[in-house]
């Protein structure tokens, strides 16, 4: 059974390197990152060579992320228990094959399916890649797996997708597309190759795995997700006119300030990693969400007197919302060990996510159309993540 709660000690295990098949599963993560935001950079070009609007090339995203939020905990649950190790690797090459489709679709509406298509493989493939990272490394080094995974999706989101951009402008927009299946396709070769029997969970009724939706403590910690994304992601769309509302920052790009959120990300997904594997996930949860609250609250002070002085609090911003998803997928993973549909848990977790973050963006773009102050909003935000934090403390509490 995982046991998140359980201190590691001096154990020789958390200290030694995980396993290749955790990395090999990163860098499929890290594709991932990469293929769930570039679309948003390429819409521009697609527009222009399929001759439809921007705002038609925007549903692109939409396909993916609806895809990638509804439609994987679906084929999570279908997915027969015995049949995980071969969920992984299907999913990942339905992935890469929808990548490569998409850039060479002849017409809108199939690279529209094509990227529904992509967003499945990519849902399942991380609910599946999480579960298999934990299950493959050492009860003393899950929290550093988990940590693994999520420094990978955090690295294709801020390195990855500026780096396709660039070689999008060079080559044309398919060239980005083709960067996402290569790399998937390099994550899929050697997963092929090391990726070993996974162990064997006990044959569920797609009723007994209904019957997740029932349980009070993976509601909690999924509704403790959902409102963090809604206070992290939601705002997160919301920092270009943050910017602009700022002291001396109408004028500035608002590049560097996504590049350290992302940063952020990056250092706080592989941080938290260590610490996950020696503090109770509960309370490391509430750890970083009173960080959230803080670096949001933060935001609208800091943008009075510099919009430089946003950095520090936005790379706070950035460590803590990646971060949280560790010890987040940590409990439901032991939450669901004895009924083994832990990788189930962790699709709907990702739906919460990206529920979350449709949430605050359309909730703060409704703000902004009342005139609500930006540092309100950023306020806002920060109730939101408090919100979450006090329903955390209660969890704490229980277990």
């Amino acid at each position: 059974m995982l046991d998140s709660s359980s201190p590691s000690g001096p154990d020789v295990a958390a200290t030694a390197a995980l396993p290749a098949t955790v990395y090999l599963i990163a860098v499929g993560a890290f594709a991932l990152g990469m293929a769930s935001y570039v679309t948003a950079g390429l819409m521009p070009m697609i527009a222009s060579a399929f001759a439809v609007s921007v705002a038609m090339a925007a549903q692109l995203v939409t396909a993916f992320t609806l895809a990638y939020g509804l439609g994987s905990p679906l084929l999570v649950a279908l997915l027969p228990a015995r049949a995980q190790r071969c969920g992984l690797l299907i999913s990942l090459g339905v992935f890469v094959l929808a990548n490569g489709a998409s850039a060479l679709a002849l017409g809108f509406s199939s690279l529209l399916a094509w990227r529904a298509i992509a967003g499945i493989g990519a849902g399942v493939y991380l609910a599946l890649g999480i579960a298999a990272a934990a299950g493959v490394s050492a009860p003393q080094q899950r929290g550093k797996a988990i940590g693994a995974i999520m420094g990978g999706m955090a690295g294709g989101t801020v390195l990855g997708v500026p780096l396709s951009l660039l070689l999008a402008q060079q080559l044309g927009w398919t060239a980005a597309l083709w960067l996402v299946a290569l790399l998937g396709a390099l994550a899929l070769a050697g997963l092929l190759w090391k990726l070993p029997a996974l162990p064997a969970a006990p044959p569920i009724s797609l009723r007994s795995k209904l019957a997740l939706l029932a349980d009070g403590r993976v509601l909690a910690i999924l509704l403790v997700s959902l409102l963090a994304a809604i206070a992290s992601l939601g705002m997160y769309t919301f920092i270009a006119p943050l910017l602009a509302w700022s002291a001396q920052g109408a004028a500035m790009s608002s590049t560097p300030f996504l590049w350290a959120w992302g940063v952020g990300g990056i250092v706080g997904s592989v941080l938290v990693g260590p610490w996950a594997d020696k503090v109770a996930a509960p309370k490391l949860t509430c750890f970083i969400l009173l960080l959230l609250a803080l670096s949001l609250c933060a935001l609208p002070l800091a943008a009075g007197w510099s919009a430089w002085l946003m950095l520090a609090p936005i790379v706070l911003w950035g460590a803590a919302g990646w971060a949280l998803q560790v010890p987040q997928n940590q409990q439901l993973l032991a939450v669901r060990a004895r009924q083994g549909d832990g990788n189930l848990a962790i699709a709907l977790n990702e739906s919460a996510l990206y529920l979350g973050s449709a949430i605050g963006a359309a909730t703060g773009g409704v703000l902004l159309l009342l005139d609500w102050p930006m540092w309100l909003l950023a306020a806002s935000a920060a109730l939101v993540a408090a919100a979450a934090l006090l329903l955390q403390s209660g969890l704490a509490r229980r277990s």
